[in-house]
């Protein structure tokens, strides 16, 4: 066999390496989304790649029985054909390194083809399957395919075999999601630098997320912020606390907040006026679910899609009233912001020049957590749902003006009260200052 023979079988092994590991990551890396989609238009090649990748234990079987004879035909040629041939040539024309001629000659031959293997049969091929990896599976998928199936019994051994060790070693397989909503929203943040996603469209899925985690407390126009019409009320007095109200929906209560009624409707009570009739504020009165305020948001969601006037009372766990959940509330809680006659549903959170961020007191401890990357205002153990809630939780008493504490490395200083309530917050880490 010449050596030219020889040379170029070890350039087509290192080819056929080369085109194994392009494949072997194409497909695992390629996104099954991507590829079910392109099944669904027809391709053929898509449909296997998202078999092989469904079945990867298989599949990456048989791509390491192939990558590993590849490398001992490799290794054979080079040691037994290409270095014979050198240490020949080595000792004819440099007699002065005969003596060392074979092992300098296998050291040489070893030294290029790693090199070249390296090269052109890892790094490059993995690299152009890391730039499109759904375009190379749907490429390498069939010849792939044919491979695992003429290696099947082989691959049926190693399989019980790697069982067989794992259940001696005690490894079991994880039960984690293949998929986290951290990996999600990484994802999605780098789909918005690379021109994916434009920034408002990144908020709204966002949003959307951090509603899903949501319970419906987070959410709701808490108490203290609701307008209610007593029915112990004079006629002028309701009629004047209508009138000034901006909402088009109002809770009915007698004498105690905590016995809602019901709601009425600004519409029903014009359209009265309109046919004539004396305004009679009970008989407009329209019953509406009450929620728990630990229920999830995404549940109560469907409850108000069925319900006509889109309200729900939200009540405690003794059955106190403790605010009202609209259609608005769950907009705002995923588009951001929503300004309704002057009043501001979401909350503040800007950043100052020197990197410390103010928030209102109200503002959603997962909306804070996300914007400032302070992490520990998650409330994964904490019975609070807005940042003043967090304060609370850790100072235990009402805070003044001017209070500060420091927590996981951030400090938090309270800027403003607005009687008992925290109403402005300063939150910074304080080598940020």
């Amino acid at each position: 066999m010449s050596i030219f023979l020889e040379i170029a079988i070890i350039v087509f092994l290192i080819f056929l390496n080369g085109c194994f590991s392009m494949s072997e990551l194409a497909i695992v890396s390629a996104r099954k989304v991507r590829l079910a989609s392109l099944a669904a238009e027809g391709s053929k090649g898509a449909a296997v790649a998202l078999e092989l990748a469904e079945n990867h234990g298989r599949f990456l079987s048989s791509v390491q029985i192939g990558i590993t004879l590849i490398g001992i035909l490799t290794g054979a040629f080079s040691g037994a054909t290409l270095a014979s041939h050198l240490d020949g040539w080595i000792e004819t024309e440099m007699p002065s390194l005969a003596p060392a001629s074979e092992v300098l000659s296998i050291f040489l031959v070893v030294g290029a083809i790693t090199y070249l293997s390296l090269i052109a049969g890892e790094l490059v091929p993995k690299q152009i399957a890391l730039a499109n990896p759904e375009k190379i599976a749907v490429l390498a998928a069939r010849p792939m395919a044919m491979v695992a199936k003429a290696t099947s019994p082989l691959i049926w051994v190693l399989e019980r075999s790697s069982k067989i060790v794992l259940r001696i070693l005690g490894v079991r397989k994880s039960d984690n999601q293949s998929v986290t909503e951290e990996e999600v929203r990484a994802m999605i943040a780098e789909g918005t630098e690379s021109g994916v996603f434009e920034p408002e469209e990144k908020e709204l899925i966002s949003g959307v997320m951090r509603f899903g985690d949501r319970k419906i407390r987070a959410i709701m126009t808490p108490r203290n912020q609701v307008i209610f019409v007593d029915l112990g009320w004079d006629g002028p007095k309701i009629a004047a606390t209508l009138k000034e109200c901006h909402h088009s929906r109002v809770p009915v209560c007698w004498g105690n907040p905590d016995d809602v009624l019901g709601v009425v409707q600004a519409k029903d009570i014009l359209n009265a006026f309109l046919d004539g009739k004396p305004m009679d504020v009970a008989a407009q009165i329209k019953k509406v679910e009450a929620v728990h305020d630990n229920a999830p948001a995404l549940h109560v969601l469907d409850i108000l899609k069925r319900s006509p006037i889109h309200l729900a009372v939200v009540v405690d766990e003794h059955g106190s009233f403790e605010g009202i959940v609209t259609m608005a509330d769950i907009l705002s809680s995923i588009v951001g912001s929503l300004y309704e006659h002057g009043e501001e549903y979401e909350g503040s959170i800007v950043e100052r020049e020197d990197g410390s961020w103010l928030l209102d007191g109200y503002v959603a401890v997962d909306l804070a957590a996300e914007r400032t990357g302070c992490k520990i205002l998650k409330p994964q153990d904490g019975d609070f749902t807005t940042v003043a809630g967090f304060i609370l939780s850790k100072a235990r008493s009402i805070p003044k003006a001017g209070d500060h504490f420091e927590w996981d490395g951030w400090k938090f200083e309270i800027m403003d009260m607005d009687g008992r309530r925290i109403d402005k917050v300063l939150i910074h880490r304080p080598a940020a200052i």
